[in-house]
């Protein structure tokens, strides 16, 4: 009997401590970390990275690698480290217990707790804060200096106000003055203290009412604009430069105005920037650009309204970007035409307010007013060359050829020009239009038409001696030669293809993209669905594959990993990382490739991880990146070779304390022979004894994310998988693939078939399944519970039930019409309903609804703007008229995705009630047996469980 009882006391300890594992409840999502911004300073010495919550406080950490030093900073972010490594620069927020009071307390803008500086000096580890900053900056390269930008200071008696007592002014004149000082911190237009600090010697200089500043790339210059102010008369007002070095202040400059965009050329010694004296109530305002160099004692400007070359009724656009060319010697900048003002003169109640909608407008109303701040904004590039004895601006682009980009840096004497004008009305049907792309002459303006009528992309070559582009029609790879003319067709006579291979919309496939160039442009790498191909954009030598065809035979996915954000080119012999996915197994990983020799590429690691692109130290061989699974929360990592890897962060301890789970990949065959895999989501304490109930969860094509993590969270309107798992059911998410006309039906053929091979499993209890999936997800959930009674439960987010009335519908947050969805992408019908009325018939839950038996509810909220949220109503009020069990969210003002948090978290409650009730034999919530009538709007929420069946 003692022999028996000995190994049932051994196992008794570890079936307590498992069983003490508790099941994932609504209150662990606000704790739940993430990690956050990751950066290296540039001698790879001291790595930075900071850990979100979901609803918190988050932590900045910076370590010193070498000293093992480590610094912790509550609230810290938007770091950047000096460029000599000595110190290091963040935000500091406010507690979100502070910022939450606020809200509460409705307080003004004014007076919320605002954000603070910290500044470290990494070499003796002191942080220095200051309150109340708005912004700050750091040169991009040369000394240790900074400039931050102050708020306005709380008046006293705003500070009153918030500590809830009111002061009592002595004389009526400190009440004016008080009321003065109110109205000015009102003001939108007065600047406040810039702080200029020299961190290596700790002096200090104040300037005052800046409302903009910048430095120039080395640091020897900053430039500020100062507004002036209302109380102190004699304050500076205009445009100042000051000299880090010598500390001598310039103006450039005097006087009231409004000046912004500072721009400084590569070396840092010349400048410009828009600027406008017009008067104050003066609607539209006259903007100039303002240049000064080291020659000049004030700026001069550079272009006005009347300068030779600008279009008559056309003016400085004060909206538009300024950019110098590389060499310094032109400057790109936007026009365009002049404004109508407002005419004051109408009585706004006795004027007609509408859309007129025409068959002839370029776009559809709605996208017009969708795009209409922009297009007030619209910026027309143009040029003009800085150093010309006789000055005149050179129009680059107009409103039939509106959208352009300089090569080459703007070292090129032409830019590359596009327009779909004449091409835009089948965007309503196509989602997209041809174009026709242009070398504009940067001296000239003359306009040389290279490409006609392209659908698909197109980009410059580093040098700008070649255009590249890929033509989606063809499915080919072209260059234009600048110099010469000629067009090359890359992959000509090629088999192997550069486009995507498992296409499954009624469109042309799309390419797998560009690499990179090889330094001077004389190759360019472009992917195939695997691997990396060579090619000489001349058509002179044969293409080659740099990763020789390994990545095919392997199933393995290389992509080039770009680590120096500033390079435009590789080297003909560089060793380049390789981001690669095995498509097999679903491991992620690394290889290396030197580009000059054609050796297969390196292994350096694969693991069954996700990981975050790398970044790299700019002048040490360091990485800093973060890996996870679905099992292992993501933690930040550095590595010199990424073959050993050093562990830097802990997040989210807590998990190990609740019941987590396991994912896998499962494979089948389906009803037509299709090779299928999905992945099956598993509680932690799986006993292969029990029946266990199950959700599907699907959109199109998941399993790539095996090895991905899933926080715990309020969900968008995702399945919370996490979340279910945890509390003891299975998930299953099944990839699907489409036929054109047919996409219910594809659903059938992959869900269904992996739904039945999984019920093979005595674990699995195929009287209760549940499905969920949002948007193309709540669609194939319409779909699939008029064709089955396999489901027990169903849950439609943002659903598409009849394609006959979405067909014509809008999609609002866009402005576009969505008939190119059902003629040319995902919801893959093909054809015009005109041309295939039986297949949007046949494709539409709402002609199907009487066969419905599966209890459903319907997530449709009234501000969607990519799916109709009367598609849900529809669907409600079918069923409803049929007598089927069916509820209806409408989630007030939220989007097809809820965005608002408060909203995400009550639907996982209601998701977690409705499965419970039919897939566990739970009770049911109060919500789903009595409904909330309005009455009850905002008091009550329904959660409390009845005893009563819905």
């Amino acid at each position: 009997m003692l022999k028996k009882l000995i190994p049932l006391l051994l196992l008794f300890p570890a079936s307590v401590s498992f069983a003490q594992k508790k099941p994932l409840d609504h209150s662990v999502y606000n704790n739940w970390e993430a990690v956050g911004a990751k950066q290296l300073s540039n001698n790879g010495l001291w790595v930075a990275y900071s850990i979100n919550k979901q609803e918190g406080d988050a932590m900045l950490y910076l370590n010193n690698l070498m000293a093992n030093t480590k610094l912790n900073v509550a609230r810290g972010t938007n770091l950047q480290f000096s460029k000599d490594s000595k110190y290091a620069a963040f935000v500091i927020k406010p507690l979100y217990k502070d910022i939450r009071e606020a809200r509460i307390k409705k307080k003004k803008p004014e007076e919320m707790t605002k954000d603070s500086l910290g500044i470290a000096n990494l070499g003796n580890s002191a942080i220095v804060k200051v309150a109340r900053v708005k912004s700050y900056k750091m040169p991009e390269d040369g000394a240790s200096v900074m400039a931050y930008l102050l708020d306005k200071p709380l008046d006293t008696a705003k500070k009153a106000k918030s500590a809830g007592t009111t002061p009592t002014p002595e004389k009526k004149e400190d009440s004016a003055i008080t009321f003065a000082q109110e109205l000015d911190t009102k003001s939108k237009t007065e600047g406040t203290d810039l702080i200029f600090k020299n961190l290596i010697t700790g002096a200090e200089r104040t300037f005052k009412f800046v409302t903009d500043y910048s430095f120039n790339k080395n640091g020897k210059q900053l430039v500020f604009a100062s507004s002036g102010s209302k109380k102190e008369k004699s304050a500076p007002m205009g445009v100042f430069l000051f000299n880090t070095e010598k500390g001598t202040l310039k103006t450039l400059v005097n006087g009231k105005g409004n000046f912004k965009n500072f721009i400084f050329n590569e070396e840092g010694e010349y400048l410009v920037f828009l600027g406008e004296k017009s008067p104050e109530k003066q609607e539209i305002k006259d903007f100039n650009i303002y240049y000064n160099s080291p020659t000049l004692d004030t700026a001069q400007i550079l272009v006005d309204n009347g300068i030779t070359g600008m279009p008559a009724k056309w003016v400085v656009n004060g909206d538009a970007k300024l950019i110098f060319s590389k060499d310094g010697n032109k400057l790109f900048f936007g026009i365009a035409p002049v404004k109508t003002p407002k005419d004051t003169t109408l009585v706004d109640f006795e004027n007609a307010k509408l859309d007129i909608w025409s068959y002839k407008d370029d776009y559809l109303q709605p996208m017009q007013l969708k795009n209409l701040e922009k297009d007030l904004k619209k910026s027309y590039l143009s040029a003009i060359e800085i150093f010309s004895s006789d000055p005149k601006i050179i129009p680059l682009t107009d409103v039939k050829l509106p959208d352009a980009m300089p090569v080459n840096e703007g070292n090129a004497n032409f830019v590359l020009a596009s327009t779909d004008y004449g091409n835009r009305l089948q965007s309503q049907w196509a989602g997209g239009s041809l174009r026709d792309y242009y070398l504009v002459d940067t001296k000239t303006g003359s306009r040389k038409k290279i490409i006609e009528r392209l659908s698909g992309s197109v980009m410059t070559s580093p040098a700008g001696k070649y255009i590249l582009y890929f033509d989606k029609r063809t499915s080919n790879w072209y260059t234009f030669n600048v110099l010469t003319a000629k067009t090359t067709h890359l992959n000509n006579g090629m088999s192997v293809k550069f486009v995507d291979e498992e296409n499954d919309v009624p469109d042309d496939p799309g390419a797998y993209g560009l690499a990179t160039w090889v330094e001077d442009d004389k190759a360019v790498l472009i992917y195939d669905r695997y691997d990396i191909w060579e090619f000489s954009p001349d058509g002179k030598t044969a293409a080659q594959n740099i990763t020789n065809g390994f990545g095919r035979q392997n199933k393995l996915t290389f992509r080039y990993e770009k680590l120096d954000p500033e390079s435009k080119f590789l080297g003909k012999k560089e060793t380049i990382w390789l981001n690669t996915f095995n498509n097999a197994t679903k491991e992620h990983g690394w290889y290396k490739k030197n580009i000059g020799d054609r050796k297969n590429p390196e292994l350096v690691v694969m693991e069954k991880m996700t990981y975050t692109d790398l970044v790299k130290a700019k002048d040490a061989e360091r990485f800093i990146f973060d890996k996870g699974n679905y099992v292992n929360s993501p933690n930040v990592y550095v590595s010199t070779d990424m073959k050993t890897q050093v562990k830097l962060s802990n997040t989210n301890p807590q998990q190990q304390n609740y019941n987590w789970g396991t994912a896998e990949l499962v494979k089948w065959t389906t009803p037509k022979g299709f090779n299928a895999e999905g992945i099956l989501y598993k509680p932690e304490n799986f006993d292969p004894a029990k029946k266990y109930p199950m959700i599907v969860y699907f959109y199109e094509k998941l399993s790539e994310g095996l090895y991905g993590y899933q926080a715990p969270a309020p969900t968008p309107s995702r399945l919370n998988i996490p979340f279910f798992v945890s509390n003891e059911y299975l998930v299953f998410a099944p990839d699907i693939s489409y036929e054109t006309g047919y996409p219910g039906k594809s659903a059938e053929e992959y869900i269904n078939s992996g739904v039945e091979n999984l019920k093979r499993n005595s674990w699995v209890n195929g009287a209760k399944i549940g499905i969920q999936g949002q948007s193309w997800g709540g669609y194939q959930v319409a779909h699939l519970i008029t064709r089955t009674n396999m489901y027990a439960a169903a849950w439609a987010g943002a659903p598409v039930v009849n394609m006959t009335s979405a067909y014509g519908g809008m999609r609002w947050e866009s402005g576009m019409n969505r008939q190119f969805q059902y003629e040319k992408t995902q919801s893959r019908i093909g054809a015009t309903l005109w041309e295939k009325p039986e297949l949007y018939i046949e494709n539409s839950p709402l002609f199907h609804f009487p066969k419905v038996n599966t209890p459903v509810v319907v997530m449709a909220n009234d501000a969607d703007g990519a799916v109709p949220w009367y598609q849900g109503i529809e669907m409600f009020t079918g069923l409803r008229r049929l007598g089927k069990p069916v509820w209806l969210l409408n989630y007030n003002n939220d989007g097809h995705n809820l965005m608002q948090r408060q909203n995400r978290k009550d639907i996982q409650i209601r998701e977690q009630q409705f499965f419970d009730y039919y897939l566990k034999d739970t009770k049911a919530p109060v919500w789903m047996v009595e409904g909330i009538p309005a009455t009850e709007k905002g008091k009550t929420w329904g959660f409390d469980l009845s005893g009563e069946k819905p």
